[in-house]
């Protein structure tokens, strides 16, 4: 006989700042375990009902997450951090911010409100006097996000406006966030491992390579990471130049494996960094600090 498991469910209570009348007990999953057979005749032989657990009181400046805006208590913020973390729920909710007119500042979401009415109070003391407070009790992307839209509705459809904090381009609250830093290039291999019997010779294909691409930089190292401090100037150089190269690591020894010895006879030099421009040999990196700092490099990169 197989086991089966059924669940019910019934929605599960909002907890309150304090107890109020009319408000039914909380639900909790109920498993039935039974046991199917063919004849129909044969009862459950078991039910496993699972104890409600206690409900959790709140700090008295919590309300619910769907309690109206109007409805939520005014608490004042106390100039002690340390009262914050006690007078406000470090839990995930909406939270609205007034100035000590009582004027409507910002309305915002977190997932620690405590910590965030203490970073407001210290970094907007003048704009942070009283807090509303509404806690969402399964705190999900779109349970937050729809906490804060009712608010924020329950605002316009009352005075028209935006709150301060709120309108677009305004970073007083929410700071701007700042552009990703866009990731470098990688650098290119030559053979696809050391142990790849290569059947195009190593120097063909830095001739290819060097051809094919405007500029190519052999370095110590990766251009995100350079090994050696010439490299690292190189790569400098390039970046400020904002030109698009390839690069390319010789102390890779398992996908550039020979790669030194072989560029050094390729193009009769001898040190590295080695940097090419339109095929031919530039030079390394005193010759492009020089260029560099002669304006010479940039001309030679804008033909």
């Amino acid at each position: 006989m197989a086991a089966q498991t059924i669940s019910s469910l019934s929605s599960p209570l909002q907890t309150f700042s304090s107890l109020r009348p009319g408000v039914s007990p909380s639900y909790r999953f109920t498993n039935f375990l039974f046991y199917s057979s063919l004849r129909p005749s044969l009862p459950f032989s078991s039910v496993i009902l699972k104890p409600l657990r206690a409900a959790r009181f709140r700090p008295l400046a919590v309300s619910a997450a769907l309690k109206n805006l109007s409805e939520s208590d005014l608490v004042a913020v106390p100039t002690d951090p340390q009262e914050v973390t006690v007078n406000f729920p470090s839990e995930s909710g909406v939270y609205a911010v007034y100035d000590n007119n009582n004027d409507l500042q910002f309305i915002g979401i977190s997932r620690n409100i405590a910590a965030s009415v203490s970073g407001h109070r210290n970094s907007l003391p003048e704009l942070c006097h009283y807090v509303k407070v509404g806690v969402v009790e399964e705190p999900d992307r779109s349970a937050l996000t729809q906490a804060w839209k009712s608010w924020m509705e329950e605002h316009l459809r009352t005075t028209g406006n935006v709150p301060p904090g709120n309108q677009s381009g305004n970073s007083t609250w929410v700071p701007a966030r700042q552009p990703a830093t866009p990731r470098k290039k990688p650098d290119l291999r030559l053979t696809p491992g050391r142990h790849v019997q290569l059947t195009v010779p190593l120097e063909d294909l830095i001739h290819r390579l060097v051809k094919e691409n405007r500029v190519v930089a052999f370095i110590k190292g990766s251009r995100s990471a350079p090994l050696c401090g010439f490299s690292q100037r190189v790569v400098g150089i390039l970046e400020s130049q904002e030109v698009d190269y390839e690069s390319v690591d010789v102390l890779d020894e398992e996908y550039n494996y020979g790669l030194r010895e072989t560029l050094k006879r390729y193009s009769n030099w001898p040190t590295f960094p080695q940097v090419f421009v339109d095929g031919e040999l530039v030079g390394g990196c005193d010759i492009l600090t020089s260029m560099h700092e002669k304006g010479e490099l940039a001309d030679l990169l804008k033909k």
